[in-house]
């Protein structure tokens, strides 16, 4: 069980006393006790308030998978800062969208990206100093070496957001998720119970820390004092599960997909004891190969950003329920403390059990709105306390959810979220284009992809590759279309609306 929590930065202390010396976290070759963290972590702290961060401020991160982002994390928790953890995939374009949106003083950012940030860093205003970490010439250690641990931590509110993600909208630009004190430790103590996180929990962390599929999943094995471990490349799965013996992991169905494919996946996650996976459906295929080829205990997780991660869980046994197969094609049941209604989203009332409606929750776990942005916040936030996910499904009289659809149209491939606007935008800009939709297709590997379908420009022809590409200069290349096709018009309803559930079924296969 997670200890209890004001803040998330807490737990350090806690386990510090405890146990000292245990290990805390892992990193490739690299290792640290409870009381080494600690240091560190108000080593940190020193160091943000010495580059001029106070209560408020913002800073980010902007790396593959590294423990100094947790460090910083924690760190920003205890002085009441908020660490933005950017998407390393996005285009220089959007990168400079969310440095800009954000307001960061501060860039704490892998060797590897440091290019890409030099050739973008005329663009970003607010940003005061960079600091490089990795590599030749990490500055990262030094930076904390120089200062003194934190000796007088400051009070901070449950209310303070100290860690941001950006979650992609149907504006086409990213927003700025701000999860607070108060929604990650409700966001804990819910998963560790459900996921059975306690002090022997040996946690592999390699889904992107600019998830919550990375950093809640981290935080989570963390408060309980277990052991955590930061895994760069997702390639390094099952090579880092049996040389640490690890007993949890999360990962997209995308991602276990391939690994069923190995001879010696079943031997390595021998040890696990929770094997948990989210982000996008589990395609029905794709699970009865895990079930027939692992032991290993499956947890589903549905869960979304703005909620600070998962709120709804399917256990190893109704996996595995033989009278109850149709528990496969469900997310599972809502987690302790989350609130659920299935609501018509055009009249705003409950619709009864077993009809399609959109999901509404409410929760301590709810973000506390999007940065900068009232008005996202107001259509994704009532006004008494639920949270609209934009997912259109049904509840059995079980309790069991079952998601039909997207409510927002989004695409999720590879688990990766992509909203058509975000495609679109940039597609409408070029010189061909006089019209696009995007919708997701079928997908044998990532479940879907974008494809766009586009309304060329009188005397123009169809160049496929040309498009994709155009959208390769400016998207994160999962966010581009695999494919486009040219039409003479985009179906639309009377009011002029592009019916996108016809494009769907147009090309799904």
């Amino acid at each position: 069980m997670a200890i209890p929590l004001s803040r998330m930065g807490d737990f350090l202390a806690h386990w510090t006393a405890r146990k000292p010396d245990q290990q805390a976290l892992v990193f490739q070759d690299r290792s640290w006790t409870w009381a080494e963290l600690d240091d560190r972590v108000r080593r940190a702290a020193s160091a943000l308030r010495a580059a001029g961060l106070s209560a408020g401020d913002r800073f980010a991160v902007l790396d593959k998978n590294h423990p100094a982002c947790l460090e910083l994390t924690l760190a920003a928790s205890i002085i009441g800062a908020v660490n933005v953890v950017v998407n390393f995939r996005l285009a220089p374009d959007e990168l400079v969208h969310v440095l800009d949106d954000s307001t960061a003083k501060l860039v704490v950012v892998g060797a590897e990206f440091a290019g890409t940030l030099d050739g973008i860093r005329d663009r970003l205003p607010s940003v005061c100093r960079t600091v490089v970490l990795g590599g030749e010439k990490d500055e990262y250690e030094q930076w904390l070496a120089q200062e003194e641990p934190l000796a007088e931590l400051p009070t901070t509110s449950a209310d303070d957001c100290f860690l941001q993600l950006y979650t992609s909208g149907t504006t086409g630009w990213p927003k700025g998720a701000m999860l607070t004190q108060r929604s990650m430790t409700a966001h804990t103590n819910a998963v560790a119970p459900a996921y059975a996180m306690d002090e022997d929990t040996v946690n592999i962390v390699a889904m992107p820390l600019f998830h919550v599929g990375g950093t809640s999943w981290a935080l989570g094995s963390m408060a309980t004092g277990g052991r955590t471990v930061v895994v760069r490349e997702v390639t390094e799965v099952l090579q880092e599960v049996a040389k640490h013996q690890a007993t949890h992991v999360f990962l997209v169905p995308a991602v276990i997909q391939a690994l069923i494919q190995h001879p010696q996946t079943p031997q390595a996650l021998g040890s696990v004891r929770v094997l948990a996976y989210g982000g996008s459906p589990m395609p029905l295929d794709v699970m009865n190969q895990v079930l027939e080829k692992l032991s290993t205990p499956l947890y589903s997780v549905y869960g979304m950003t703005e909620m600070s991660g998962a709120f709804c869980c399917l256990k190893p046994e109704e996996h595995r329920d033989e009278s109850r197969r149709h528990l496969l094609a469900s997310a599972g049941r809502i987690l302790p403390e989350t609130e659920l209604r299935v609501v018509d989203p055009t009249t705003g009332q409950d619709v009864p059990t077993g009809q399609l409606g959109e999901f509404w929750v409410k929760s301590e776990q709810v973000m506390a709105g999007y940065w900068r942005n009232p008005e996202a916040t107001k259509e994704t936030i009532t006004e008494d306390g639920w949270l609209r996910t934009g997912d259109a499904g049904r509840v059995d009289e079980d309790g069991y959810l079952y998601i039909e659809d997207r409510v927002k149209d989004m695409i999720i491939t590879g688990g990766e979220n992509v909203y058509p606007a975000e495609v679109e935008r940039v597609l409408a800009q070029h010189p061909d284009v006089a019209e696009v939709a995007v919708v997701g297709v079928p997908h044998e590997k990532w479940g879907e992809t974008p494809k766009a379908v586009v309304v060329l420009k009188e005397g123009a022809t169809l160049d496929e590759q040309g498009l994709i590409d155009f959208t390769r200069e400016k998207l994160a290349h999962y966010k581009c279309p695999t494919s486009v096709t040219a039409v003479a018009a985009l179906p639309r309803n009377p009011t002029g609306k592009i019916l996108r559930r016809e494009l769907r079924a147009q090309f799904q296969s």
